[in-house]
């Protein structure tokens, strides 16, 4: 293996030196980066650790430039407190894995996201920094508004539920409503996994894949998507979204990439541990929920600067997400059934109100608890005439079949991100990045 070591001014240099002479035995050593500190140097010849070494402002265009010289598979770092720190040694790791280079030292490796070059198609992925922040969302909007513009997508999902084997969905074929998901369900399906949802929402075609596990650079333990994207390239279609799951990437190499992340999420998803990764790997940064109480303006604008500080020329662009009911439902009394945290539920039930024109009786956060979600359910039987639900979770083993038990109509709702700020319009920045 080629690589490049990482050393230090606070080592002895004729220590670093011989250390370099041991990895020799093991590794094809190139070069050596000075990250900084001054201690144990003086007035050293430029052979003085017996390579070439790259000095530069800081540890990390040092490391960067040797990266760019010497070509390696990997860095080794041999340096120590108190030149780098955990944090410093994390962000050089974030920085060596976008550049394509696995990271590692005394007693840990950190390796680049296998990603197979699987797609024939255009691709573009959309990851996120975590759970329960609107990929899915985000996914089928932007299928939806390919489709406005002429462009046929795909979308290729993973999740935690979805089939052994990658499956088609033709949405923009076959007729989605409560009466087909529940057969999905009985079936043995996980009626609600995300390609279902971007299958209803946006009445394309999408593929189902699945995954375990997700390292902490996002690459997946175990996935189906090398074979799932093989199948969408004999699919009809002109360009494949990839749809991340978690904060797991899609083990397929892609043209371009949007992450997204939460207003309400912890920052350090974003700027910490291995967060500048993804944003480093990606072309557009989409923020959701920035209509939480739980973000200020303060705290938008330090997130917008967070992203900025990884990647300066990347685009921030903050929404919000609104409830749009596939179906009409003016005039009814309605059990609202979501994902959302508690403190949006006030939010949605104002805006169904408004917009939809219907009595909200009741918004229950309680979708992923099974139990709780029942006893809601339970509790307000005969107060409401409709159940309108996300397509997650739930909604189909508990929400649709409690509907359908009680002869009370089941309408599914969509949500849609709408530009609250930033560098620009959604539409217009999701175009861009198609185009």
């Amino acid at each position: 293996m080629r690589v490049v070591a990482l050393i230090d001014g606070e080592h002895y240099p004729p220590v670093v030196a011989d250390a370099i002479s041991e990895l020799q035995a093991e590794y094809d050593v190139l070069g050596a980066a000075f990250l900084g500190g001054t201690e144990k140097i003086g007035s050293l010849p430029e052979d003085a650790w017996g390579v070439p070494v790259v000095r530069a402002g800081t540890g990390l265009a040092a490391m960067t430039a040797a990266i760019a010289r010497f070509g390696p598979d990997a860095v080794i770092d041999m340096s120590d407190e108190p030149v780098v720190d955990y944090i410093d040694r994390l962000m050089l790791a974030n920085h060596a894995l976008a550049l394509g280079v696995q990271y590692q030292g005394a007693d840990f490796t950190f390796r680049v996201p296998d990603l197979e070059d699987a797609a024939t198609k255009p691709t573009v992925r959309i990851i996120g920094t975590g759970k329960r922040i609107g990929k899915t969302a985000l996914s089928a909007f932007f299928a939806r508004e390919l489709k406005a513009k002429g462009i046929d997508p795909i979308v290729l999902a993973m999740g935690r539920g979805g089939p052994p084997e990658p499956e088609v969905l033709r949405g923009d074929e076959i007729k989605l409503d409560a009466t087909a998901l529940l057969a999905l369900a009985d079936s043995g399906k996980h009626a609600a996994s995300d390609y279902i949802e971007d299958a209803l929402m946006s009445r394309v075609t999408t593929v189902g894949c699945r995954r375990c596990g997700g390292g902490f650079a996002g690459a997946p333990l175990t996935s189906n998507v090398v074979e799932g994207t093989r199948l969408a390239n004999d699919l009809p279609g002109e360009l494949i979204v990839l749809e991340g799951s978690g904060s797991s990437l899609p083990p397929v190499q892609s043209d371009t990439s949007i992450i997204s992340t939460s207003a309400a999420q912890p920052s350090h998803n974003v700027s910490g541990y291995f967060g500048p990764y993804r944003v480093l790997t990606s072309d557009l940064a989409v923020i959701t929920n920035c209509d939480s109480d739980a973000a200020t303006e303060e705290d938008l604008v330090a997130l917008d600067r967070m992203f900025k500080a990884i990647k300066p020329e990347i685009k921030v662009i903050r929404t919000a997400f609104r409830p749009v009911p596939l179906e009409s439902i003016e005039g009814q009394r309605v059990f609202v059934a979501t994902t959302a945290p508690s403190e949006a539920l006030g939010r949605i039930s104002d805006h169904l109100e408004r917009a939809e024109r219907c009595t909200v009786v009741h918004v229950s956060n309680n979708l992923s608890r099974r139990p709780k979600l029942r006893e809601e359910l339970e509790a307000m039987a005969g107060s409401y005439d409709m159940l309108l639900t996300e397509l997650k979770a739930a909604a189909v083993d508990v929400v649709t079949r409690e509907g359908r038990e009680r002869g009370v109509p089941v309408v599914y709702f969509d949500n849609v991100p709408v530009t609250v700020g930033g560098d620009g319009d959604l539409v217009e920045e999701m175009m861009a990045v198609a185009d």
